[in-house]
């Protein structure tokens, strides 16, 4: 079957795809952070929330800021890798909705006036985003290794000490080296996973 996207393209942002450990000591500049979030920001969330907030480690200093609350076993990826993001929601997304939802004024308020309402849209729509910043940051050129291996109660009162945004996951950044990739996992087929009614 032929599809828009280039057999290049689609093993660049799936087949290929891989999530690394290890990394090259080469840097991620911000110009190339900024186009990453410049490409995932246009992928579609529920009411146009946008609920996504990214915060880039990018120095020894900040990323120390992190060690405390990551398992031992993604401490020296975390070390080594030029950049890592943490990838967050922001639970007063609501805040943003006259700039963002501006056609239909009444929606700030419906998510304002209910807590619950609010967390589940903003956990949703951000981890929808999350993996918009995956095939972004794959898109250009930047490999990628998400992690959940870390403690989150931490990571918000480190970083996010107000309260209203909180962390969903990590995710390293940089260029992997593929020598130290592991062997590539199986995954379910169509059968196993989908069901057509």
């Amino acid at each position: 079957m032929s599809y828009p996207l280039s057999d290049d393209a689609q093993d660049l942002l799936f087949r290929t795809a891989r999530t690394h450990h290890a990394w090259q000591n080469r840097p991620v500049s911000d110009e190339l952070l900024r186009g990453l979030y410049d490409l995932m920001k246009w992928g579609p969330t529920s009411a146009n929330t946008s609920p996504a907030r990214l915060v880039f480690l990018r120095t020894a200093e900040a990323k120390q800021r992190l060690m405390p609350a990551l398992a031992p076993g993604n401490v020296e990826q975390t070390r080594q890798a030029p950049v890592t993001a943490i990838v967050a929601y922001d639970l007063r997304f609501y805040d943003q909705l006259p700039k963002l939802f501006p056609h239909n004024p009444a929606m700030r308020e419906r998510f304002a006036s209910s807590a619950a309402a609010a967390e589940v849209t903003a956990f949703r729509n951000a981890t929808l985003q999350g993996g918009y910043f995956l095939l972004a940051a794959r898109a250009v050129g930047l490999d990628c290794g998400p992690m959940s291996g870390f403690d989150n109660a931490k990571v918000d009162a480190e970083f996010f000490p107000g309260g209203t945004v909180k962390s969903n996951f990590l995710c390293n950044l940089g260029y992997g080296e593929p020598a130290k990739l592991l062997g590539r996992h199986a995954r379910l087929d169509f059968e196993e996973a989908c069901q057509l009614l």
